[in-house]
């Protein structure tokens, strides 16, 4: 059973001499940061072929969950199972062996481990296939590009053999040569496991296989090519005496050094096998690792997997049907051990897969003997990330809106020789207790106060110094006066890396007094204040200061009319009511008042009762001399004269009111700027 990681393996065939360690920065990011904390990770390596980021990838310190998917698949006491990708096609491939039938079966589950595959009997492989198979471990050759599945089988001595399944490039191979090894030298007897892989030191091919029967580990040499039969036997005993009935056995390479771990069903342990930096070790030490708190009591098969820079085994049982999984962050430990109980409804379990990733999705399958059935173990994608993937060299920031424990998952150049995968757990703390300052609605130039406190918290930044108190900005609170609205950010650092980024708005009441542009006016001239209502919300009031002068004693117009006798300055004042705040804005206008001509309406009616209108006279205010003013009728008699500037005609001739009609005025005299002023004009007298 390959129980290796995929992974390393893949990368250990190319480099064998690259550890854990090296390949722990492909990218750069925070190890904690808090709930919906706005996360960036940067990659180490630019223009590569293909990127993929998974930010809530599946993990397996996380709880699994598992199904039962029936015997339809051709099983008849099926003795082992693993499952592996195949780069070339890009589809996943189950191998089983039948233990009661000699049969070896290959489920092809496509692209998607979450689908039923289908499956392809070859039978006894014209008789080459081991009789009574009990392991198979699935192993690529990189340098060639070839595929090989190496198979144990037999109850005996007698019947025991290892053989060597060629797959050529590619495992949708429909029909596999195999060479049967037999029994070198009588070394097998009921094998139960087997490893393969290359040497990152002396670059030989070493098989290992536990024997059952004896109680014994034997290791193969193939030399430096795996079609080879192996040429060297050393039957290594029993390494410490530790070895009782095993059942199977998984490998590990981690931080430059080989670990084998085996199952014990005769004292319902596991074991480990200290190999060193070697496959080759002159000694191999070994622990026994006890049997968990009794959580171990007949296994029966184990795979090891690296993720995310700790190692899991999984272990199934054969009696209970349980599966326990076993946490540990090197090989020689800490062990923590989780029984998850009879996930997926295993039933006489004989063989575990090891963990394969489909990039976000976890996936391991159990073969089962009692009912010849297939158990699928997933630990999907979570959906905690505010995105769950991205494909290009630098991901979008990104949040995580539960506190836990995440795994980040990144790819760079998938499915080619350089491929590098990474993959590293991010802990997410609840949101830290704080008490930000609440938004704020304000007139336009007033002093704001604003804080974030937070006793937790190493220190606080605020990040906008637009109209702050910036000696306040390390601190929980600052004064702060806009003259928009406007977005005040602060961050709040706590211990682990946790950054708690919240913002205060400080919305500005804009109220807008305008009491028109200054102007100059002819004296005795009108003119009427103010400019357009601008009002955002239409509650405001005006009040216009002095009163003098106007038109109307009603200072709360909007637009005034005005005729002041000299130079005089207007100031408005508006008050708008907005969301319980009531805002003033200001303005002025200066209105100039210059004699350059006479100012005299074109009408007036004798009968009215208002002053305004029922006299007609000069209206200037800055007539110093006045040498005449005369208004005749339309035959030319002179009806009206004076020398006096103050002086109007009520509309009387003779004493005798004057008909209705279009009269001729002229004045002559002169502005009090010593302006010399003269003017013929028209007026009509209405009754």
């Amino acid at each position: 059973m390959n129980k290796f990681l995929r992974l390393v393996a893949i990368l250990l065939l190319t480099q064998v001499s690259k550890s854990w360690a090296q390949l722990d920065t492909l990218f750069y990011g925070p190890d904690t940061v808090c709930v919906y904390q706005p996360l960036q990770l940067t990659s180490r390596y630019a223009n590569q072929n293909s990127y993929y980021w998974g930010f809530c990838s599946g993990y397996l310190n996380n709880t699994p969950t598992g199904t039962n998917m029936g015997s339809g698949f051709g099983f008849h006491h099926p003795g082992n199972i693993d499952v592996v990708k195949d780069a070339t096609t890009g589809n996943y491939y189950g191998f089983v062996v039948n233990t009661s039938t000699t049969e070896f079966l290959r489920l092809n589950f496509g692209k998607n481990l979450n689908s039923i595959p289908t499956v392809t009997n070859f039978g006894n492989l014209t008789r080459g296939l081991p009789v009574n198979p009990t392991s198979l471990f699935v192993v690529r050759d990189t340098s060639s590009g070839n595929w090989f599945i190496f198979v144990t089988g037999g109850f005996s001595a007698a019947t025991s053999t290892v053989a060597r399944i060629d797959f050529g490039p590619t495992l949708s191979n429909p029909a596999p040569n195999i060479a049967n090894f037999g029994n070198l030298w009588g070394s097998f007897n009921y094998p139960k496991g087997i490893f393969v892989a290359q040497d990152g030191i002396d670059h030989k091919w070493y098989g290992y296989v536990i024997n059952r029967g004896t109680n014994t580990l034997v290791r193969m040499e193939f030399s430096y090519n795996i079609s080879n039969t192996p040429a060297v036997i050393t039957n290594l005993g029993n390494p410490g005496g530790y070895l009782n009935l095993p059942t199977d056995m998984a490998a590990i390479y981690d931080y430059g050094n080989w670990y084998f771990y085996v199952t014990n069903a005769g004292t319902s342990t596991i074991l480990r096998f200290d190999i060193g930096p070697t496959l080759y070790p002159a000694a191999i030490p070994a622990t026994d690792l006890g049997n968990f708190g009794f959580r171990i009591l007949v296994p029966s098969s184990i795979s090891i997997n690296k993720d995310c820079g700790g190692l899991y085994a999984y272990v199934t049982d054969s009696t209970s049907n349980q599966l326990v999984s076993i946490r540990m962050s090197t090989p020689v430990g800490p062990y923590y051990a989780t029984d998850y109980g009879s996930l997926g409804a295993p039933n006489l379990p004989t063989g575990v897969s090891s963990i394969v990733r489909d990039r976000d999705q976890l996936f391991a399958f159990i073969c089962n003997v009692f009912d010849s059935s297939l158990t699928r173990i997933s630990l999907q994608q979570c959906t905690n990330s505010s995105i769950p993937s991205y494909n290009q060299v630098t991901p979008p920031m990104y949040y995580y809106d539960t506190p836990g424990t995440f795994n980040i998952y990144n790819v760079i150049n998938e499915g080619l020789p350089n491929v590098q995968v990474f993959c590293r757990s991010i802990t997410v703390l609840p949101k830290p207790a704080a008490i930000i300052s609440p938004n704020v609605n304000m007139c336009l130039g007033n002093i704001a106060t604003l804080w974030a406190i937070s006793t937790p918290a190493d220190s606080i930044r605020w990040t906008n110094i637009y109209n702050a108190d910036t000696t306040y900005l390390r601190r929980d609170s600052m004064h702060v006066w806009p003259g928009y609205s406007t977005i005040y950010p602060v961050n709040l650092y706590y211990p682990h890396g946790c950054i708690v980024k919240d913002t205060v708005s400080v919305n500005i009441a804009q109220v807008h007094a305008d009491a028109g542009p200054d102007r100059t006016i002819t004296d005795g001239a009108y003119t009427t204040l103010g400019g357009p209502n601008s009002s955002t919300y239409g509650n405001i009031s005006y009040y216009w200061q002095p009163y003098q002068f106007m038109e109307s004693a009603d200072t709360l117009m909007t637009n005034p009319t005005v005729k002041p006798p000299y130079d005089y300055t207007y100031w408005l004042t508006v008050t708008e009511l907005n969301d319980g705040l009531a805002c003033t804005a200001v303005d002025t206008v200066v209105v100039h008042v210059v004699c350059g001509d006479f100012v005299l309406p074109n009408a007036f009616s004798p009968n009215s009762a208002h002053s305004g209108v029922n006299r007609f006279g000069i209206l200037n205010n800055q007539i110093a001399h006045l040498n005449y003013f005369r208004i005749f009728d339309r035959w030319g008699l002179l009806v009206f004269e004076t020398h006096d500037p103050t002086q109007h005609w009520d509309g009387n001739f003779n004493g005798q009111p004057a008909p209705e009609g279009v009269y001729v005025w002229e004045a002559d005299g002169f502005c009090s700027n010593g302006l010399h002023v003269n003017k013929k004009g028209n007026v009509s007298l209405l009754r």
